[in-house]
């Protein structure tokens, strides 16, 4: 399915081959006016230090090396399966053809038009000699074939949300991409679904309901796969939802556990295992006996943003 596009649509869409997007309606002033001054005071303490006769070192580890991140699970160079391309989210790629000789040269090869106008904040993924887009709302996928000119459309795929979600998401119905697992691309749906489809077919394997667009929640974030759970989390704390973290199971989409950002011990999923640094941390419950009652229900704290992993310590953050 090729949704139909208008003059306006085109105009103001997402080109993928020129590697461009749409920017969201939300005013960033503030945030852009903060960095300046970031980089001004950034500048000003590096320029002091030089004129006082001393070079800034650079950042290097205990061992006296330049540190280096792990960039597992080492996927080969060409593909891009996971939305910042490895488990410390460094959206680094080992790829080196373009490089600072060549990067003058780069002209426009195609572009691709998903038919939709609102921000658009997804990586797409690239394997198989295929790359796969997420849209904005209403959350289409498209499969596009790398090895024929023009890259034309393998497959498309529309999960058909409810429009009741456009009106509850805060910052645009902006999507943060998919991720790919076990033959799967799986996102998130405006509307609290998180859904899998077949890489090669571009059929629904999968359809899990996480949550309930009436009562202020929304989903938005890039699912983030490890092994055979994929993690999903809400959006929406300016409404006053009350924010979880999910593991999924990858290949059938059953929910496995929920952490809740407040509440009690259980449903924060805190173990015997959290010793807090702080005394006023300790106690049983604090999640939700230290909120006027009831209000843990609404306290927010919605994981809408980046997981990373590190396979050494077997953990997420």
């Amino acid at each position: 399915m090729t949704p139909i596009k208008s003059a306006r649509s085109l105009h103001r869409e997402s080109r993928a081959g020129a590697f461009e997007s749409a920017s969201s309606h939300s005013p960033r002033r503030p945030q852009i006016a903060a960095l300046v001054l970031l980089c001004l005071l950034s500048y000003s303490a590096i320029r002091a230090t030089t004129l006082n006769g001393a070079t800034p070192a650079p950042n290097k580890s205990s061992a006296g090396s330049m540190p280096s991140a792990n960039m597992a699970p080492n996927d080969a160079p060409g593909e891009w399966r996971r939305q910042s391309r490895d488990y410390a989210n460094t959206r680094f790629s080992p790829l080196d053809q373009i490089n600072i000789d060549n990067v003058a040269k780069l002209r426009e090869a195609w572009t691709f038009s998903d038919g939709t106008q609102n921000g658009h904040e997804a990586a797409p993924l690239v394997f198989d000699n295929t790359m796969y887009l997420v849209t904005p709302f209403p959350n289409l996928v498209y499969a596009l074939d790398l090895t024929k000119p023009g890259v034309p459309i393998k497959w498309s795929y529309a999960p058909n949300p409810t429009p009741v979600a456009i009106g509850k998401a805060c910052c645009d119905t902006v999507n943060r991409g998919g991720a790919y697992a076990n033959g799967k691309i799986i996102y998130n749906v405006l509307d609290n679904h998180t859904v899998a489809v077949d890489a090669k077919t571009g059929k629904e394997v999968w359809r899990t309901k996480m949550g309930d667009p009436t009562r202020g929640e929304t989903m938005t974030m890039a699912p983030f796969v490890v092994g055979n759970k994929v993690y999903v989390g809400n959006s929406g704390g300016e409404l006053g939802v009350w924010g979880w973290l999910a593991a999924l199971d990858v290949d059938t989409g059953k929910e496995l556990w929920r952490a809740y950002s407040t509440g009690t011990d259980d449903e924060v999923r805190i173990g015997t295992e959290f010793k807090p640094f702080y005394s006023w941390m300790v106690g049983k419950d604090l999640g939700h006996t230290t909120w006027p009652p009831g209000m843990d229900r609404t306290g927010a704290g919605s994981v809408w943003t980046w997981i990373s992993y590190d396979p050494e310590l077997n953990l997420i953050y």
